[in-house]
């Protein structure tokens, strides 16, 4: 259940002019805007220990605004989704072929197809349009270059209410912006507990269940002269080339809680070097309570990954228990895992060297 603070009069602060009053009026208000914040840090994290992905959409308003189209015709419908970020120039279906056409992506009418569709005769010309026209899928149809609209299109797009929208822009310049931006908007993205820090140019996601010191390490490596990026809660989103980008909500952004202390704004403390929006995430430290009977990996050789929406980012999973320097041991995994990706492995150079050794010395008992 929410906590909901309970009503205060403002007016007593301003109206009374004793002191002590004043005081107690005031340290009340303190003391429920502190429970609010806490309130709202445990809302934030709780539901997301799990991956909790979440499904975009684009609405065609949202593309007329960005790029300035003109709508020509359709208004109604520029409540439309865009689910995909494909585009798709309709040449074939121009000269009538719709076998495999796909209308739930933005269709985009440039130069060649408009040439081509002035050169059918008055009866193709309408029935090609129909049939373009045909599926309550089809987001709209942006037509480049300013070049004027079939009439035929305009009549039955409105009927349809599917919008049909015009640039001055290039065809090729316009798709790529349009792909660029719905490939930003339509990302798949997920929200997970955890904190980003960016360790030595290494975003690294620090996991584990709460209350293990995720917090209280992430604001050791900043004084350490780290950065921060989210706590609590790691928006991540997954690009088209299977990366994974995170940052911080806009409401906890450059904000750290520490048990004990409270919220704290890391960009007013330690200065906006200490802080970014956003890092590309390449490694996963899970912090675990030390278990006894547990066989924890003492060279290296161990290779775990864990999923991330579509994408396997490596894992390191780290034990915690009394002495140990979680700062430090984070920092030398960034610095380990940076030397790996530049081809040298210390575990595997150290397992070679045993391997000649131990064969070096069977070689002189024989």
């Amino acid at each position: 259940m929410l906590y909901r603070a309970p009503t205060i009069d403002l007016r007593r602060i301003f109206l009374y002019d004793e002191y002590n009053e004043m005081n107690v009026v005031a340290a009340e208000f303190n003391l429920h805007i502190r429970r609010a914040l806490s309130v709202l840090y445990l809302v934030l994290a709780s539901g997301l220990e799990k991956e909790n992905i979440m499904a975009k959409k684009v609405k065609v308003s949202e593309l007329v605004n960005q790029f300035g189209l003109e709508v020509i015709s359709g208004e109604q419908g520029l409540k439309r989704v865009i689910t995909v970020d494909d585009l798709y120039r309709p040449g074939l279906e121009m000269a009538g072929y719709f076998e495999y056409h796909p209308p739930e992506r933005v269709q985009i009418l440039g130069k060649t197809e408009l040439a081509f569709f002035e050169m059918l005769p008055a009866e193709d010309r309408r029935v090609r349009m129909e049939r373009l026209c045909a599926s309550d899928e089809t987001p709209c149809i942006i037509v480049t270059r300013s070049w004027e609209v079939p009439q035929e299109l305009t009549e039955i797009s409105a009927i349809k209410n599917i919008p049909v929208l015009r640039s001055s822009m290039a065809t090729t310049i316009l798709s790529s912006r349009i792909t660029s931006f719905l490939e930003k908007k339509l990302a798949p993205t997920a929200t997970i507990h955890g904190v980003l820090v960016d360790v030595y140019g290494v975003g690294m996601l620090i996991t584990g269940s709460s209350g293990i010191g995720k917090s209280e390490t992430a604001l050791e490596l900043v004084k350490r002269g780290h950065r921060l990026i989210a706590d609590d809660a790691v928006e991540i989103r997954q690009t088209s080339d299977f990366q994974l980008h995170g940052t911080a909500p806009e409401l906890i952004r450059h904000l750290l809680e520490i048990r004990g202390v409270g919220i704290i704004n890391v960009m007013t403390l330690f200065g906006a070097g200490a802080i970014r929006n956003n890092k590309r995430i390449s490694l996963v430290v899970r912090l675990e309570a030390w278990q006894q009977e547990k066989q924890y990996d003492r060279l290296g050789l161990d290779e775990e990954t864990t999923r991330i929406i579509d994408t396997d980012v490596p894992l390191a999973t780290i034990p915690v228990r009394p002495g140990r320097n979680l700062a430090v041991i984070i920092e030398v995994a960034a610095m380990n895992f940076r030397l790996k990706r530049m081809g040298y492995n210390a575990a595997l150079q150290f397992t070679t060297k045993l391997t000649e050794t131990i064969a070096e010395d069977m070689d002189d008992l024989d």
